[in-house]
């Protein structure tokens, strides 16, 4: 297509023709509905500008975008990191091109359960969401106090599997004694005081877990001029977000949520989950490695992270628009 556009122009140039306008170029994304997930739902605001159009689709988890990948329905997709990996792992044709975020979860527990601390799980019902970042950090932090887990009763933790939307509810609800909730949800309960924050789950060997931005194989290789005018449109939006908190929060409570969030909960949320740029090859494989040890993604064969992180796009934008 670009060299479509190149010729039509120079051909007009040289011939005095007049030229009819082309249509942008559409990229398919595939977003999930959370408080840091919001400058990746502000590049189709801006996209005109990289001469794109990007339609956007939301899904409940990251995981759940992986089909749709391989079906040939979505080009680029924000995701918690373990989605992605274990995605690759079952062949989802992606490639890791930037992070987004960092952080965006908490460990909370219900307001008169008297657990303060992660040891205090043992005997209890904990709420997660599975296939997304907040699972991994809850089964590193169970490992780290030697807490024993499992979906079926008999283990010291009973983790409960069930969607992002439902967590709140049931944790007001008593179903669960605690849960592992993702932003801006985990702010919500808080500030609505049926939750007590239990701890921000960043003390492992993960570190605060990194959103990442993953594209399909064909757009990066066979479709390179609007995979460069996309991560450049990506970096504009997420520079414009951290340079712009007012316009960043407007943009998240009235078009994300549709006035559903507070100031109070959106600040919140975003004090424990920054807008980013940047992925790391280590950070990758740390989380291939982790999701591995405890069996979460249930990978038969683990994807190297050096075989599909592809940060030369993103670096490049970065250099292109003079952002560190």
């Amino acid at each position: 297509m670009q060299r479509i556009r190149t010729w039509l122009c120079l051909a007009a140039l040289g011939g005095g023709l007049s030229l009819p306008a082309l249509a942008a170029d559409v990229v398919r994304l595939g977003n999930l509905k959370f408080a840091h997930y919001g400058a990746i739902s502000y590049m189709k605001e801006i996209a005109p500008k990289y001469d794109l159009k990007i339609e956007e689709r939301m899904f409940a988890k990251g995981i759940d975008i992986m089909p749709a990948i391989v079906a040939g329905e979505v080009d680029v997709a924000a995701s918690a990191a373990d989605a992605a990996v274990a995605g690759r792992a079952g062949g989802a044709p992606i490639f890791a091109v930037a992070g987004f975020a960092k952080g965006g979860a908490r460990i909370v527990a219900a307001k008169d359960s008297g657990i303060k601390s992660v040891k205090d799980l043992k005997g209890k019902k904990v709420g997660v969401a599975r296939g997304g970042a907040q699972e991994l950090l809850l089964a590193a932090e169970l490992a780290k106090y030697k807490l024993s887990w499992s979906d079926k009763p008999g283990k010291d933790v009973q983790v409960i599997y069930m969607p992002f939307a439902d967590l709140n509810q049931a944790l007001m609800g008593k179903q669960i004694d605690a849960m592992s909730q993702s932003e801006p949800q985990s702010s919500q309960a808080i500030n609505k005081g049926f939750g007590v924050e239990v701890l921000k789950p960043y003390d492992t060997p993960l570190g605060e877990p990194i959103r990442t931005l993953v594209m399909t194989e064909k757009m990066y290789k066979e479709r390179r001029g609007v995979a460069e005018r996309l991560i450049k449109c990506f970096v504009e939006a997420t520079n414009t977000f951290i340079k712009n908190p007012k316009l960043a929060e407007k943009y998240v409570r009235e078009n994300m949520f549709k006035n559903q969030i507070s100031a109070d909960d959106f600040q919140d949320a975003i004090s424990n989950s920054p807008y980013s740029y940047d992925l790391s090859v280590a950070h990758i494989q740390t989380t291939t490695d982790m999701m591995q040890q405890y069996g979460i993604g249930k990978m038969v064969k683990p994807p190297k992270a050096a075989d599909w992180v592809k940060l030369d796009l993103l670096s490049k934008a970065k250099q292109d628009l003079k952002v560190n």
